[in-house]
């Protein structure tokens, strides 16, 4: 087993690497808000509390072969994703397989069937991406293999790119005065804020170009509009974007908007436009704005059933798909994120039969090196390639080398191994096919120390590399395609899911290897 830690790390060394960790995480913004379990409502009634965001104490190794192939195709997976979000066809195939079993995603294509009815009024759509990996070896080789293609609250830009400053400080002032003092670590930095921010920017800039009114008229002023969960515990991870996308000169005002309180405070102007307007919640007088004309709207909510209680948060995903504020993302690009299409993609050709493939990826730089990132997935429906998956699902040997997945972001839904066939069990069959089986990608062994709400786990770990991406653009072209910054995320080797906002996983950075 490979460590990323100092082989005689001594308790004194460990006390004092975790309070430098600690210190630099408040000072710096490397922070959550703390979760029940550590500050009840009792305790921190005006949520006034932050702790250090889980982390490791040490850059974990990673190839640096397989981080350079990561980041080689993350525009090529940017094209790719708008082309298939741009497929409306395509997509409408796809959701007649699931609407049947998956109310959530049928309640999203009608969303967009209603707001097709009456005519969109924006041709653009922005994509704030990311493309998540973990590290296959196969016959002593490895190569990075993807694990899902993210369209939709792509998190931890923020506290990414600050795990990394985190982590080159450390080895520039605390690493060398170890007993087993290192001298140099290549930590790569990683841009992810200054990636996605220029994403948001571009998208606000061209929403401006294209809406200009005649010289004489009266316009509002326009405003980016972060659309977010109420109680949100990631939020300082947010809140480093919003500052990024404010430093622009001239300044972009962004504003935060619970998503249940979107039909509150925003409203639609009826006419050929429908401009969506934003109306701060308390009352200003002239000359400072009370109402914005919202020309980019970034959900970091909406991407799952919980942010869906009630009708009315249908209404208000309604409200702001008819407007012509630039989406991010658009009903059709979320639906462009199913496992359904990584599936469909990655599906093997003497497996599934014709590939899709061609129909995509035609023209995109790089191709070669885009589908060598391909892992196996299969349908979970009754087609040919369906049926051999439910065999190797229900099989109690056979599914150990699987990881059964819903059509869902956000950590805490995939079902593995040994869980699979009595999970299948406890559902009607009707609904197995809303589900994809993904073979489980086999990292090589590594060990690091994860400091978790003030406390050491250390031991066996996994780590998966997400790769940020923006683009803007509409079914004639591309206006805007960038790759770059990273977030890399780690967990125990015993725990099955990864998200750091669940309590799964924690935060790391890149030590790049040969």
């Amino acid at each position: 087993m490979v460590s990323s830690v100092p082989s005689s790390l001594s308790a004194q060394e460990r006390a004092h690497l975790v309070q430098a960790v600690k210190d630099w995480a408040a000072a710096n913004g490397l922070a959550i808000r703390p979760p029940p379990s550590i500050a009840s409502q009792d305790v921190d009634p005006a949520g006034a509390l932050a702790i250090h965001a889980p982390v490791t104490l040490f850059p974990s190794r990673f190839p640096r072969k397989c981080y350079n192939q990561a980041q080689s195709v993350q525009e090529s997976y940017n094209e790719l994703y708008a082309r298939i979000s741009s497929d409306e066809e395509f997509l409408s195939g796809l959701v007649s397989e699931l609407a049947d079993v998956d109310d959530f995603v049928a309640g999203l294509w009608k969303v967009h069937e209603k707001v097709k009815a009456e005519g969109y009024t924006q041709d653009l759509s922005l994509g704030l991406f990311r493309s998540d990996y973990m590290v296959h070896e196969h016959d002593s080789d490895l190569h990075v293999k993807q694990v899902e293609f993210n369209t939709i609250a792509s998190s931890f830009g923020g506290l990414s790119a600050q795990t990394a400053l985190l982590h080159r400080y450390l080895a520039e002032t605390e690493y060398p005065l170890l007993q087993q003092g290192w001298k140099e670590l290549d930590v790569p930095k990683s841009e992810s804020v200054e990636v996605l921010a220029r994403g948001i920017e571009a998208a606000f800039r061209e929403y401006v170009r294209a809406s200009n009114a005649p010289e004489g008229t009266v316009q509002r002023p326009r405003c980016v509009l972060f659309i977010t969960q109420t109680g949100e515990r990631n939020i300082f991870d947010q809140r480093h974007l919003e500052y990024q996308v404010e430093k622009s000169d001239p300044r972009i005002p962004v504003f935060r908007l619970p998503f249940a309180e979107v039909l509150e405070h925003t409203r639609v102007v009826e006419g050929a436009k429908r401009e969506l307007i934003y109306t701060l919640p308390w009352s200003r007088e002239w000359p400072q704005p009370s109402e914005y004309e919202v020309a980019v709207v970034y959900y970091r909510a909406g991407y799952g059933p919980g942010d869906y209680p009630t009708e009315e948060a249908w209404q208000a995903r309604y409200q702001i798909e008819r407007a012509s504020a630039i989406k991010c993302p658009t009903i059709l690009t979320q639906l462009a994120g199913m496992k359904k299409v990584q599936q469909v993609l990655a599906t093997p050709e003497d497996v599934g039969g014709s590939s899709i493939h061609g129909r995509f990826i035609t023209g995109l730089p790089d191709v070669s090196s885009l589908m060598g990132t391909f892992t196996n997935i299969y349908p979970m429906d009754t087609s040919p390639a369906g049926l051999e998956a439910r065999k190797k699902a229900t099989d109690a040997v056979l599914c150990q080398d699987y990881v059964l997945k819903p059509q869902r972001e956000g950590g805490g839904n995939n079902i593995y191994r040994s869980a699979i066939p009595d999970f299948l069990k406890s559902i009607p069959e009707t609904h197995w096919g809303s589900y994809i089986l993904m073979e489980l990608i086999t990292p090589p062994p590594a060990e690091n120390i994860i400091l978790r709400n003030g406390q050491l786990e250390e031991g066996g770990i996994i780590s998966e590399l997400g790769i940020y991406g923006t683009c803007l653009w509409n079914k004639e072209k591309v206006l805007h395609n960038e790759g770059g910054g990273y977030l890399l995320r780690t967990k125990g080797d015993k725990s099955e899911e990864g998200g750091v906002a669940a309590g799964f996983g924690c935060m790391d950075s890149v030590r790049l290897v040969d």
